[in-house]
């Protein structure tokens, strides 16, 4: 597992990675040509990945996403050291905070 801020990112074997997810749109490359994992609210950094690869997004706000890196790449953030991930399928997990009477994901 790796952990960059409030995303973490979990390997999983390809034979699990379900067929509906493999039927989600991927998700665009921002201008810099990152896949973005998580946008900050208030700072615009980004959690996002450099390399070959597509990222897969349930369309709500606390929808899973999966990670496919055909040749590796890194997880890149403008405050937290880049991380170096093999190539493969990754769960991201995003943070999420409990306040009462509703729960949101959390936001750098």
């Amino acid at each position: 597992m790796f952990r960059q801020g409030d995303v973490l990112l979990v390997p999983i074997a390809e034979e699990s990675v379900p067929p509906s997810v493999r039927a989600l749109p991927q998700q665009p490359r921002d201008g810099r040509g990152r896949l973005v994992l998580a946008l900050g609210e208030v700072t615009g950094h980004a959690h996002a990945v450099v390399g070959p690869g597509t990222l897969l997004r349930e369309s709500d706000e606390f929808g899973q996403a999966w990670l496919h890196l055909t040749e590796g790449g890194r997880v890149v953030h403008e405050e937290h050291a880049a991380i170096a991930l093999a190539r493969g399928w990754y769960r991201v997990v995003r943070q999420r905070e409990y306040t009462p009477g509703s729960v949101r994901v959390v936001a750098d």
